[in-house]
């Protein structure tokens, strides 16, 4: 699970696992595998730097 936040800086949590496509249309847009949709505050690299660190706690809880 990665925070993020919505325009109005609302603070929310979204399953990493999920995520299908995030652009930059301008403001970052997250689309899910279901098809939901998210507009954040972060930029895209936020996300996918978000992403990479969430997958790497993942990988090395599995590993001990």
């Amino acid at each position: 699970m990665i925070k993020l936040h919505k325009l109005n800086n609302n603070e929310f949590v979204i399953n990493a696992e999920f995520i299908q496509v995030v652009e930059s249309i301008p403001d970052t847009r997250i689309t899910l595998t279901d098809g939901n949709n998210f507009i954040v505050r972060e930029s895209v690299d936020e996300v996918i730097n978000k992403t990479v660190e969430y997958k790497q706690k993942i990988h090395s809880v599995k590993s001990e």
